[in-house]
């Protein structure tokens, strides 16, 4: 009877799996850097769609002294001032009131209780309606890019004004001069002013439109021709 060897009587060992190199074990990575490239991508669509801060209506970064010195800077071309044409507006006694209530907010939330403020803030509104590029409606004009965080045209409508409204001693007075507007009262000493800001604050759009005239601290401006 041939002999087993002492090899062949030991009991056979069990193989382990062998681990996987870490070069062939790559997909979990090659994955993540996929994901990572994606989301970079992703990033860069998104702050390409975003508006620039000049696309938004915000003011260049200064003190108020430096804004008040520039400001002060830019002369008031008053031969460039010619007076808007009446307005009368044709809806029904609703509409009328409603655009009534929409001119009368936006002039005391914009000058307070500043009678000549107020109406020259509502015969820009005006004089917005009747131009390019605005809204048809006063009310829309008034909202404009409300719904935005910034780039609202009225800032009173977008940064929270609305929902802490006082009883203020200016409101009749505003309605009294919204009223008025409708029913063809122009206020001559802004023209046809689309564009105003105050004093202590310098827009980007400034340097691009021609100064007309100034109403308390408030400047009024026409687009450049040409």
């Amino acid at each position: 009877m041939p002999q087993r060897s002492k090899k062949s009587l030991l009991p056979a060992r069990r193989q382990r799996p062998r681990k996987r190199s870490a070069k062939r074990n790559g997909a979990p990575e090659r994955g993540l850097l996929l994901l990572l490239a994606a989301a970079g991508i992703l990033l860069l669509v998104v702050a390409t769609l975003l508006p620039t801060p000049h696309e938004l209506n915000v003011a260049e970064p200064m003190t108020v002294a430096q804004a008040r010195a520039s400001n002060a800077s830019v002369s008031i071309q008053t031969d460039r001032l010619v007076s808007a044409e009446a307005f009368y507006f044709r809806g029904g006694r609703a509409a009328r009131e409603q655009a009534a209530e929409c001119l009368a907010t936006a002039g005391l939330y914009e000058a307070g209780d500043d009678g000549r403020g107020q109406r020259a803030v509502m015969q820009v509104i005006l004089n917005r309606l009747r131009a390019p590029g605005f809204p048809a409606t006063i009310c829309g004009v008034v909202y404009q890019g409300s719904g935005r965080p910034a780039g609202c045209q009225f800032s009173f409508t977008c940064d929270g004004s609305l929902q802490r409204r006082p009883v203020h001693v200016g409101w009749s007075l505003a309605k009294r001069a919204a009223r008025r507007a409708l029913a063809g009262a122009v206020f001559v000493d802004v023209g046809k002013a689309t564009h105003y800001h105050a004093d202590w604050i310098v827009p980007y759009w400034r340097n691009s439109m021609t100064k007309v005239a100034q109403v308390g601290p408030h400047l009024f401006y026409i687009r450049k021709v040409g």
